[in-house]
């Protein structure tokens, strides 16, 4: 393991290390189970918003290496995702099924953080090397999947924000993927106009 990968570990690592202390000193303000909510999904959020940008950097920099580092902060992304959730089934519902599935049903925030966590789920099984090799050109297109699921993510915390008249941070949010899909396109076109030029 590079000193490269070890320090993106680290750094994704933080977070929930900061939490756990915080916990340990009963230090997670007067509704825990909101915070840990929050900062989860905040974290699941920057993590894969950190991994959407590899990309657009390494086309603009030039620095192929820094890709080697979008795996550790996708499935660090995955990570805290499955901690929000699991907050909520445990923590906030106690593993009350019926009344999860009834929230799922009838509470749009938590449809669409359902089916974000539903589109990363085979994101993170097939992104190992092996899956890699074993989907071939069908890997690529699998793992566009995650633009749906971090739209979906921002949705799912604007709505939980809106009842709290606060929206910054998922506004922040949708701007920095707003920008980052933008690049996408204007990139695919740009080279498709390359390639028109060429002929």
């Amino acid at each position: 393991m590079t000193w490269l990968k070890a320090a993106a570990i680290a750094l994704c690592a933080l977070p929930a290390a900061r939490l756990a202390w915080r916990g340990f000193r009963g230090n997670l303000t007067a509704n825990p189970i909101e915070f840990i909510t929050l900062d989860t999904g905040f974290w699941a959020l920057t993590l894969l918003m950190v991994t959407l940008a590899f990309t657009p950097v390494r086309r603009i920099t030039g620095w192929n290496r820094i890709i080697s580092l979008r795996r550790i902060t996708g499935l660090a992304a995955f990570f805290y995702t499955c901690l929000h959730l699991l907050t909520y089934i445990t923590l906030d519902r106690f593993f009350d099924f019926r009344e999860i599935g009834a929230d799922i049903v009838k509470r749009p925030y938590i449809t669409v953080g359902f089916l974000a966590f539903l589109l990363l789920l085979p994101l993170a099984v097939t992104s190992t090397r092996a899956w890699v090799r074993r989907l071939g050109s069908r890997w690529q297109s699998l793992h566009r999947l995650v633009y749906p699921a971090a739209a979906l993510g921002v949705l799912h915390f604007y709505w939980k924000k809106a009842s709290k008249a606060d929206v910054s941070e998922p506004l922040l949010f949708a701007g920095i993927l707003a920008a980052l899909l933008l690049f996408r396109v204007a990139y695919a076109l740009l080279r498709r106009r390359r390639t028109e030029t060429s002929r």
